[in-house]
């Protein structure tokens, strides 16, 4: 019983030894090849899209560096599935875009413990500091700004209707509560007669603001979106009752489709929160780390989004796509 302790003792100060030794891997070197597993939310939202095609440009002007990429398809289950295979398949890094914060810990966990380098890009997982960065957006920032267009178009108020995002998701109760911080700042003037989960899905969004509006006596102002998809789908909705125009609708993540519906007055706006930025800067922090050992200056890379509206939508990271 006393060797079996002994030994066992033993096989946890090797398996920690060998975690902490791999977490601590040494650089590879300034031009050795690479190879990172990218795993977004979902290709269904054009957020992703953008952001892993502008990820893998910028790995193709470093040079060296190979991009396997897996959907998410908004499943934590298959993303840790992929994970795992890449972890067999021996990556060098992988960035990742989790579908749930707490889900996929475990496996981004032993993913560093063999010596593979993580990068959370858009949103990160909870409870693994050893993750070398997460690259994202303010959201929180990003959604006061929201709330300040709301503000500078409905300066004497309005009714307001929100179209929130996976419920428990840190990205949807970030955007929720900076719109909240700014509109319930006004001191009652901007009065919630509505907010629901619509999952940052276009149908759902449709399908949602259908319900909203039927069950509502007065027709609201505005509708706030926590992404594009839902408020395009709002948009759907409100055209579909020839409200367009009577109702302003703001989205969030300054996706193609939505600033072409800003550019043609379907929705009044949006927050581009520059996702092919967040995804070069990714892939940058990760290969400079495993090639050279260099950490980013914080773990919280954060870019500051703008809200575009008709005034500004020159200022849009894919404004180049619409004109």
């Amino acid at each position: 019983m006393f060797r079996k302790t002994i030994l066992t003792a033993a096989s946890g100060i090797l398996l920690f030894a060998a975690s902490v030794s791999a977490l601590h891997a040494e650089p590879k070197g300034k031009d050795a090849p690479v190879t990172v597993f990218v795993s977004p939310l979902t290709f269904a939202f054009t957020h992703f899209v953008f952001l892993t095609d502008q990820l893998e440009d910028e790995a193709k002007k470093i040079g060296g560096v190979t991009i396997v990429k897996a959907d998410g398809q908004l499943s934590a289950p298959k993303q840790i599935a992929d994970i795992e295979a890449a972890i067999v398949q021996g990556v060098d890094g992988i960035i990742l875009a989790p579908v749930e914060a707490d889900a996929l810990a475990p496996v981004v966990k032993e993913a560093i413990a063999a010596g593979i380098t993580v990068v959370t890009v858009d949103r990160p997982v909870n409870g693994v500091p050893e993750v070398l960065a997460n690259v994202a957006a303010d959201n929180f920032k990003g959604a006061e700004s929201q709330g300040e267009a709301v503000v500078k178009d409905f300066p004497n108020g309005a009714k307001v209707v929100t179209l929130q995002g996976i419920p428990g998701d840190k990205t949807a109760n970030d955007r929720s509560g900076g719109v909240h911080k700014v509109l319930d700042a006004a001191g009652g003037k901007y009065t919630f007669v509505s907010e629901q989960a619509a999952n940052f899905s276009r149908d759902k969004g449709l399908a949602v603001t259908e319900n909203i509006l039927t069950g509502l006596s007065e027709v609201p102002d505005v509708i706030v979106a926590g992404n594009d998809d839902m408020a395009l789908g709002a948009a759907q909705a409100v055209e579909a009752r020839g409200l367009k125009g009577k109702i302003k609708i703001y989205g969030y993540d300054g996706s193609e489709d939505a600033l072409k519906a800003v550019k043609d007055g379907s929705l009044a706006g949006t927050v581009d929160q520059f996702p092919g930025q967040q995804g070069r800067v990714a892939i940058r922090t990760l290969v400079d780390f495993i090639r050279e050992g260099k950490k980013p200056a914080t773990s919280d890379v954060l870019v500051d989004p703008v809200a575009i509206t008709p005034a500004n939508l020159e200022q849009a990271e894919r404004v180049g796509l619409i004109n």
